[in-house]
């Protein structure tokens, strides 16, 4: 059976694993930490965790392939029951109610439903009496999606609850209009518009540029598409009011601290040398240790940020930090490629699926992982906010490591049955 399994994937998943592993244990480096053997250190957990994600890959590749699709509502089910539960008997970690404590060992439920999310979801959307160009059926689907993320935002966890984004991209190849894409994007502009601007000044800009767009389709098709115009403007005056209620009320400090440091929000940020030395105390420091790697980084243990722990959460989302300062530039390329490979091998295995619940399934694990590890990066080195959202494979943790390779290896599995399809 294994002479079907894609050993392309599994390199690339075994390559990622084990340089994420010797940069977890850069991280915690020092004299007195040498024994593997020792669970007060990272290293030696995280290795515990590597050890039981090749037991879990044996248990998930001996599994017969139909189980996955036949028991998606039963493994979403079993999910959302897990997020309703970490709200009320879960433990709260650096703000965010998002673990079950269970004696030493924390488990976060929200990187399990990711993978339960992403089979209830292809297995609605493969249904063949679904059809998302009609209303009806988007609706349908988009709950799927909309159910987890309510939850997880509510812990709050923003950056897991981003991760859902990524199924925009399944819904799209499937057939999804263009238009609602659009819709999303200018949510977002609208949103963020609104935070650096002012209401007012955002209101005005979209609302002309809606009007844009109805003159030029009347130039185009004879006749101004007053409807469409309406629900724009609408959307765009709805998605202003409510920007500065999200920010303010949904958001928790750090986050709109994180975002006015994004955005440059003087009104919130006035006091540079404060800044430096709290919010964008993060980012400073994690641009310094890439940045202090060069070309070809100090070598390995060689990191002096890295040592020193001056960048805080090196070990989970910041880890890319330490790649950098050992490594350098050439070690960070290659990771980058490791990923962008591994993303782009998922998604040629999906559109060469037979079955459409297994491609729809693979659209959604090469774009979780896109999103995760193109976020992770650019939060690291300041193009995007700190969200706190994990590099597959590489930041420390169980949940995470399992999380993510449940979610690709059900995939590989689903792709040794593609024959019989």
């Amino acid at each position: 059976m294994l002479k079907h399994l894609d050993w392309i994937s599994v390199l690339l998943y075994f390559a990622l694993v084990t340089i994420g592993w010797v940069c977890i244990y850069a991280t915690g480096y020092n004299e007195h930490t040498t024994n593997l053997m020792d669970f007060s250190q990272h290293a030696s957990k995280q290795l515990f965790f590597v050890c039981t994600s090749v037991l879990l890959i044996l248990f998930i590749l001996a599994i017969e392939a139909q189980f996955y699709e036949n028991s998606a509502e039963i493994f979403y089910i079993f999910a959302i029951l897990l997020l309703v539960g970490v709200l009320i008997f879960g433990k709260t970690i650096n703000g965010a109610k998002a673990w079950y404590a269970l004696g030493p060992v924390t488990i976060q439920p929200a990187e399990f439903a990711k993978t339960a999310t992403a089979l209830l979801f292809a297995k609605q959307l493969s249904h063949i009496q679904t059809d998302i160009r009609r209303f009806k059926d988007l609706l349908n689907v988009l709950v799927i999606i909309v159910v987890p993320c309510f939850l997880i935002i509510l812990q709050p966890d923003p950056g897991s609850t981003l991760v859902y984004g990524a199924f925009i991209f399944a819904l799209n190849r499937e057939g999804m209009s263009s238009s609602f894409v659009f819709l999303m994007l200018l949510f977002l502009s609208v949103f963020l518009s609104t935070l650096k601007f002012g209401m007012g000044n955002t209101i005005t800009f979209f609302s002309l540029l809606t009007c844009i767009y109805g003159y030029w389709v009347k130039k185009q098709k004879g006749h101004i598409p007053y409807k469409n115009v309406s629900l724009l403007v609408l959307l765009c005056v709805l998605t202003s009011f409510s920007a500065n209620f999200i920010f303010y009320n949904v958001f928790k400090q750090h986050h709109r601290d994180r975002f006015s440091l994004w955005l440059r929000l003087e009104n919130e940020i006035t006091d540079s040398q404060t800044l430096r030395q709290t919010v964008a105390y993060n980012t400073l420091q994690a641009e310094s240790a890439i940045s202090s790697g060069g070309l070809s980084g100090k070598g390995f243990l060689e990191g002096t940020l890295t040592k020193g722990d001056f960048v805080p959460e090196q070990h989970t989302d910041y880890i890319f930090t330490t790649l950098g300062e050992e490594w350098g530039f050439y070690g960070t390329t290659t990771v980058t490629l490791l990923f962008a490979i591994l993303c782009l091998r998922i998604w040629y295995l999906a559109e060469n699926q037979r079955c459409k619940f297994y491609r729809i399934y693979g659209y959604c694990v090469a774009a979780i992982f896109f999103i995760h590890f193109f976020i992770n990066i650019s939060m690291v080195i300041g193009i995007m906010p700190t969200i706190g959202i994990p590099l597959p494979f590489f930041s420390y943790g169980g949940s995470g490591l399992w999380g993510f390779t449940m979610l690709l290896f059900i995939f590989l599995r689903l792709n040794m049955n593609k024959e019989k399809h």
